[in-house]
């Protein structure tokens, strides 16, 4: 069923349920607007777009694989990862939600998940961008999101795209960082292997810098876009560092996800960090048979770790210490790890990151016994190959902002490189950014300014007449089916359940026919067309200026926030 409304009628609308009445000079315009949860993707995934293409099934007579299979098209005109995504994502766009302001936000991930999931069970192929065939080839330096996202969208219109891959498979830090009971390796090859039809070329086990130099790819290719990531784990710097048994996150993840994993069956693990690593890792070793324990400096709320991924780690039992720093790996006399000492913190005032410092107290160090010991308190690049690109300050890649440009000439970066470390969706946004670039750059043109309508939000649409409807919720399966696997924690929605959580969507900014501009109308100034004879909802209504009046009652009653008196 569509968007509940609540029932109005026509004869008693245009006085009732609206505050407009008076004459005026303005009239009414029917203009779209940008829906918050789009500026808050860093992908800028068309949400409101793939929403009612499900929850307007009914409306356009389409069949729920029609609908389906729109919405995956939509969603993947932006980024092709939805499955990935559905499952790994922050959901940054949820935070932008008009709805959430009414109720509970739109639970968008769980949406997209079963997008993505319906592309792959149905095979769905992704479409080219015209008919336009380019000579210019593209070179791209790794397979992570960034590089994947690249790809994918010069592909599409007509460049053929060679990847080099220095390890066996393709993903980058999504087959190698993320564990398979969030993202199962099957969903991710499903996905690139669409990428893949479109032409895209994909050299494993090639390092640029060893199997085959930069010089050489500039002399073959006539764009180079750099997407190595971050693949090295920092150290902590304290004594006793050294040696066997510490072992930083992003390798232990590594080895996991590899099949060369390091035994830590029955053993005492602690994780230092508070990052998406930091739980993934100690979260890996307690599925693995070892007693996990997370040493973090700061208070829960300063983890940059998703809120689920915490509370996930809880149900599991794995115990946080929180204000909590490392100060020295304490061994026996064979070098064997022994305890960690550790030191109580308190905040003090905010650092660069914005989060309150944390501050030693005096005289408040402890032992905590351990037999492994996995940083995770951040990563950095491996520029082998590619020192000239380091910016020897910052330790990154620097590109300009709007173009993606590096150092030289028809080269371009994005993703973790940049000094963009952070989510899988901010990388798939800076790829298809900086293929933006490249399309422009062979072409001799300008990077296009983006332009977007004005955001809009929830005070300029009569959202009191949309029914309160909860959340449909994420299900988990029990703590009992995690311990000793990889089974996938989070299930995906049924078609009943994404039909609801589609039908919550108040489809912010753009008309979806609710007919409350045409009720609450008395001078029959506006004309409803046939649905047969339009091609999206926004087309549904046209204004008949002469008989308008401007008593902006239907700008007051637009649900969607559709209408401006201009």
């Amino acid at each position: 069923m569509p968007v509940v409304l609540k029932t109005r009628k026509r004869a008693i609308g245009a006085a009732a349920y609206s505050r407009g009445g008076d004459e005026s000079h303005l009239r009414p315009r029917y203009a779209e607007k940008t829906p918050p949860c789009k500026v808050a993707c860093p992908s800028e995934n068309d949400v409101r777009g793939f929403m009612t293409a499900i929850s307007q099934t009914e409306f356009f007579g389409r069949s729920n694989d029609e609908s389906y299979e729109m919405a995956w098209r939509t969603y993947t005109n932006t980024n092709p990862l939805p499955a990935v995504l559905g499952r790994v994502c922050p959901h940054f766009c949820e935070t932008g939600c008009n709805r959430g302001q009414k109720d509970e936000a739109l639970n968008i991930n769980q949406v997209e998940r079963f997008i993505g999931d319906y592309g792959i069970d149905k095979g769905l192929k992704h479409e080219k961008v015209g008919d336009e065939s380019h000579s210019e080839k593209v070179a791209i330096i790794g397979s992570g999101p960034a590089g994947l996202s690249c790809a994918f969208q010069l592909a599409r219109q007509g460049y053929p795209v060679t990847i080099f891959e220095a390890a066996p498979k393709s993903g980058g830090m999504l087959r190698y960082g993320i564990p398979s009971y969030r993202l199962p390796e099957d969903i991710l090859d499903a996905e690139v292997a669409k990428i893949e039809d479109l032409g895209v070329e994909i050299k494993f086990e090639t390092k640029v810098g060893k199997d085959i130099s930069f010089d050489e790819l500039k002399q073959e290719f006539d764009a180079i876009h750099i997407a190595i990531g971050a693949q090295e784990g920092w150290n902590l710097g304290i004594p006793g560092e050294e040696g066997e048994g510490v072992v930083n996150a992003v390798e232990y993840l590594h080895g996991v996800n590899s099949g060369d994993s390091l035994d830590v069956s029955g053993k005492k693990v602690l994780v230092i960090g508070g990052g998406n690593s930091a739980i993934d890792a100690a979260r890996v070793a307690w599925r693995q048979g070892a007693e996990s324990r997370i040493v973090y400096r700061r208070t829960e709320e300063e983890m940059p770790a998703e809120q689920e991924e915490i509370d996930d780690t809880r149900e599991e039992g794995i115990p946080i210490d929180i204000l909590t720093a490392p100060v020295e790996v304490i061994r026996d006399g064979d070098g064997n790890i022994k305890a960690l000492k550790c030191q109580k913190m308190e905040l003090g005032e905010p650092d660069d990151s914005g989060r309150r410092r944390p501050v030693p107290i005096e005289g408040s160090e402890f032992e905590v016994e351990a037999d492994i010991i996995i940083p995770a308190i951040g990563q950095q690049v491996d520029f082998e190959g590619l020192h000239q690109f380091k910016d020897e300050e910052s330790g990154w890649i620097t590109v300009d902002e709007e173009t993606m440009k590096a150092v030289e000439e028809g080269t371009f970066a994005a993703g973790d490189v940049t000094n963009k470390l952070g989510t899988v969706t901010e990388a798939v946004g800076t790829g298809r950014k900086a293929a933006v670039a490249i399309d422009c750059h062979i072409k001799g043109e300008e990077v296009p300014k983006e332009y977007l309508p004005p955001i809009v939000k929830l005070d300029d649409m009569a959202h009191g007449h949309f029914e309160t409807a909860a959340r449909v919720p994420k299900k988990h399966i029990s703590v009992d089916q995690r311990q000793g696997n990889f089974n996938e924690v989070v299930t995906t929605y049924s078609e009943e359940q994404v039909t609801e959580e589609a039908d919550r969507c108040m489809s912010c900014g753009m008309c979806f026919s609710c007919d409350n501009c045409y009720m609450f109308c008395s001078y029959s100034a506006i004309k409803k067309m046939p649905k047969d004879d339009i091609p999206t909802v926004g087309d549904r209504y046209v204004f008949r200026l002469e008989a308008c009046v401007g008593c902006k009652k239907c700008a007051e009653a637009c649900p969607c926030g559709y209408i401006d008196m201009v």
